[in-house]
């Protein structure tokens, strides 16, 4: 804990300011609504003797609406909901709270609920993710992916930027139950205009996954990240690694916004978990967008691989995105699934129609 405190005031020695909002206000005097939709259609391959539904779907993956504003003097609030119909209780509280910037010349503080600082892809806002969806690995360790607490946020013209926050460890729409807090951190340096790298860090400490342990499982997490933007050409890619200590047994994992419910299995001890992604991209004069990504999440790195759930996945994603304008996106993505331990027919297509305003 004293090495973070340390990290942090020298880090409020820097200037310019780097919040947690998706989207800016395109006015600064009263109330911006803004928001986006996410229409999508889905279609699932199989083999004829597997039971596996929706195999093709109309769905929504997102529908966002927000009222963001300033207030005299150097107060700001975000706000956005969900409401998506496939989302359960909807609508709901996504990202909601206040940053006061006058507490020091280069030091935001916010507080409430909002994303966690911590992963390139996870901080990368929806309605700009340059493929449909994010990768395994994001959405398995960065978890909760949203989060209630205080956020400190600051950097240095446009050289260095960081962000950090203490908050419940409950995740979205959860209550705190208990006296335990978590610790997420994301620093990110750009020393020339086309390279930025950096890197995060977390500290968890989560409801025991043995029923009636009288000590909580904690985590203790790790991520590097690279961008590398020429002209029209963007490269990006990052690393993320975990300690898990449990005591072992079944945690349920309810998700999130941009992730479906899901269980885990941990044996007693340290398990170790990682993953990458890493993606590349040219925008053409034609408004056309080719994208091809390539991702891998082992949720064991101590066993073979070879498990019965068969659940370590290297996904290749091959995309192209069309721009019609700089509110209206369309995207197209075919998902190469592969199985360490067998391969079965599960690959997607995924095709997306978003609008922003």
């Amino acid at each position: 804990m004293k090495r973070i405190i340390l990290v942090l005031a020298v880090l409020m020695i820097f200037g310019s300011v780097y919040g947690q909002g998706c989207m800016e206000a395109s006015s600064e005097e009263g109330v911006n609504v803004v928001g986006y939709i996410q229409a999508q259609y889905n279609y699932m391959f199989q083999n004829d003797d597997e039971e596996i539904e929706p195999v093709s779907s109309f769905t929504f993956k997102r529908v966002r609406f927000g009222l963001i504003g300033n207030i005299p003097y150097d107060i700001s609030y975000y706000s956005m909901f969900e409401f998506s119909p496939n989302q359960e209780n909807t609508p709901f509280l996504l990202d909601g709270f206040i940053t006061y910037s006058r507490l020091a010349p280069y030091l935001k503080v916010s507080m409430g609920q909002f994303k966690s600082p911590f992963s390139l892809e996870l901080n990368t806002p929806c309605q700009k993710l340059h493929t449909i969806n994010r990768s395994n690995v994001t959405g398995a360790l960065a978890s909760p992916l949203r989060d209630r607490g205080l956020l400190l946020s600051g950097g240095y013209k446009k050289w260095l930027k960081y962000n950090f926050a203490i908050t419940n460890g409950t995740g979205l729409q959860s209550a705190e139950n208990n006296y335990e807090k978590d610790y997420h951190g994301r620093i990110v340096f750009m020393p020339v205009d086309f390279i930025s790298f950096g890197g995060s860090f977390g500290m968890r400490s989560m409801e025991p996954a043995t029923e009636g342990s009288d000590e909580n499982d904690t985590m203790n997490l790790f991520a590097g990240e690279l961008e590398i933007k020429y002209k029209d050409f963007l490269v990006q890619a990052e690393y993320i690694t975990a300690d898990h200590e449990s005591s072992g047994g079944t945690i349920e994992h309810p998700g999130d916004c941009s992730t479906d419910p899901w269980t885990e299995i941990l044996p007693a001890g340290t398990t170790t978990k990682a993953g990458y992604w890493l993606q590349a991209m040219y925008m053409s004069k034609w408004n056309l967008q080719p994208v091809v990504k390539f991702e891998y999440y082992d949720p064991n790195t101590d066993e073979d691989n070879l498990n019965e759930d068969n659940c370590v996945k290297k996904i290749t994603t091959f995309g192209l995105n069309y721009f019609l304008n700089d509110w209206t996106r369309l995207q197209l993505n075919y998902l190469y699934k592969a199985e360490e331990k067998y391969e079965y027919s599960n690959d997607e297509i995924l095709f997306q129609v978003q609008v922003t305003f």
